[in-house]
């Protein structure tokens, strides 16, 4: 393989392309302009490189769909044109393209570098790896994705490959935060958890390992704003709180953001501040913990209180309907009801100090408040009502 030239490509981001030979430095520059259907015909074959692709192939994957009475000679023409662009990017090479019988593939005198069996490479040692070894691996993974496999092409063969190599990275991403955590590299996680946050917000890991960088830095403030910014995203993508993880990350920085407090200062703190007389929305995980403690209560004040499963029916609206539950919900129970989510239109509620007849009487009057404020929403409420069983001293 010694002397032989080499083209590289990059997918990885912005489509890019140069040549060398050995240890010359290799210079890449933007293909020339083309249509799009030529240069993903172009991609198609740099992906496919290392084996022959027949013309069945090309033909079933860029002209299935057209209404062409001659997809053959198509095919010939994309292929002539394609010739002509691989020429006007690497004007010193011989023919890179060769036709054979029935199929096509590129010159075996040519070696094709690309970054992404690169970057699956890379990935794929790592794995066999452990210790210091492991980390620079991920990070180099990390650092040659330079953004979504051919970020410009929308056509059909390429999402299922940009999933895959975002998944690739995005894995690299997740497994080396902790090791950095381990070596207190604080801003190498920030930076790694700000650029995988804008391919994968919804991950909570980048939310939560750049949180705790920053608290780690002092930057509580920024923790702090990172946290509303997530949870507000969360609501408005998914309609989901963020986790219990996250929930305790932004109690600590809250917490560390409060220095030489006073005994009457840290009991404000733990109470808070007013808040609007309504029903307390929370992460399942939340709501668990306070059913607990209130079978706990319940032992000893001889009081009764309920969990209900309130859903939305199959006729529902699901994103507009969830909303206006949960308006009527947190504004139609009580400040010491508790209300977490199941499901997208599906929730669990503790009524606290209501009895199985007293839940009843609740669930009735949200039903009507319900259909009285959103008279044609479709939605019709059910809900399962069940006694919480007073935990025994």
């Amino acid at each position: 393989m010694e002397g032989k030239r080499s083209i590289h490509f990059e997918l990885l981001g912005s489509f890019t392309y140069g040549s060398g030979e050995g240890g010359e430095a290799v210079k890449q520059e933007s293909a020339p302009k083309a249509g799009r259907k030529t240069l993903s015909f172009l991609q198609y074959l740099i992906v496919n490189h290392n084996r022959n692709i027949s013309s069945e192939e090309l033909i079933e994957r860029f002209w299935a769909d057209s209404r062409s009475a001659g997809p053959a000679n198509a095919l010939r023409h994309m292929l002539f044109k394609v010739r002509k662009l691989l020429k006007e990017m690497f004007s010193e090479q011989e023919e890179l393209l060769l036709t054979f019988s029935g199929y096509y593939a590129w010159n075996p005198d040519v070696c094709l570098v690309l970054d992404t069996e690169e970057f699956e490479a890379v990935c794929s040692k790592a794995e066999r790896e452990s210790g210091d070894t492991y980390c620079e691996l991920l990070l180099r993974a990390i650092a040659l994705y330079r953004g979504d496999f051919l970020s410009s092409n929308d056509s059909e063969w390429v999402p299922v490959l940009r999933q895959y190599y975002r998944a690739l990275y995005l894995d690299a991403c997740k497994n080396v935060l902790p090791v950095l955590w381990e070596k207190n590299r604080w801003m190498e996680i920030i930076t790694i958890c700000e650029q995988a946050y804008e391919i994968d917000f919804a991950v909570e890991d980048f939310a939560a390992y750049r949180m705790r960088a920053l608290i780690a830095l002092g930057q509580t403030g920024q923790a702090v704003e990172l946290y509303g910014a997530f949870r507000a995203k969360m609501l408005q993508e998914f309609e989901q709180l963020p986790g219990e993880e996250i929930e305790r990350i932004y109690a600590l920085a809250v917490g560390s953001g409060k220095k030489d407090l006073g005994a009457s200062d840290i009991f404000k703190l733990v109470c808070g501040e007013d808040l609007e007389p309504q029903a307390f929305f929370c992460t399942f995980e939340m709501f668990q913990s306070i059913v607990t403690l209130e079978k706990r209560h319940m032992g000893r004040s001889k009081e009764n209180s309920s969990l209900v499963i309130v859903t939305l029916g199959r006729e529902a609206v699901l994103a507009a309907d969830t909303r206006r539950l949960e308006r009527v919900l947190l504004e139609g129970l009580r400040s010491g009801d508790s209300i977490a989510r199941l499901e997208a239109g599906a929730y669990i509620l503790m009524l606290k100090g209501a009895d199985e007849e007293g839940a009843q009487l609740v669930m009735n009057r949200i039903d009507t408040s319900f259909h009285k404020i959103y008279r044609h929403s479709k939605a019709c409420l059910t809900y399962h009502i069940s006694p919480i069983q007073a935990e025994q001293e």
